[in-house]
């Protein structure tokens, strides 16, 4: 998870100072309503190898992407996501 130490060789401390906020804005965004697909992937998708929010939270369980029957995909927040926000005392009001 995103509080752990890095692996050795994997990333530096800045990286993981420079995601942590980014993180939780992403969460704290998706914490007032689950998103359609297409959204989030616009909102927060990035060209920069070293800012992977959004892989990041899938990879932690952070958040989700539902879909029922035809409707649209949608991402939306998981327990042990909103767990993480609320434990970095940010709301979605915030966001």
């Amino acid at each position: 998870m995103l509080e752990d130490a890095p692996a050795a060789g994997s990333c530096d401390h800045a990286s993981i100072d420079i995601t942590t906020p980014l993180m939780l804005d992403f969460l704290a965004w998706l914490a007032s309503r689950p998103r359609p697909y297409a959204e989030a992937m616009e909102v927060w998708r990035t060209s920069c190898p070293h800012l992977t929010i959004w892989e990041d939270a899938m990879d932690a369980g952070y958040v989700v992407r539902t879909r029922t029957g035809s409707a649209e995909a949608l991402v939306e927040l998981t327990p042990p996501g909103l767990r993480r926000l609320q434990r970095s005392r940010r709301t979605a009001s915030e966001a």
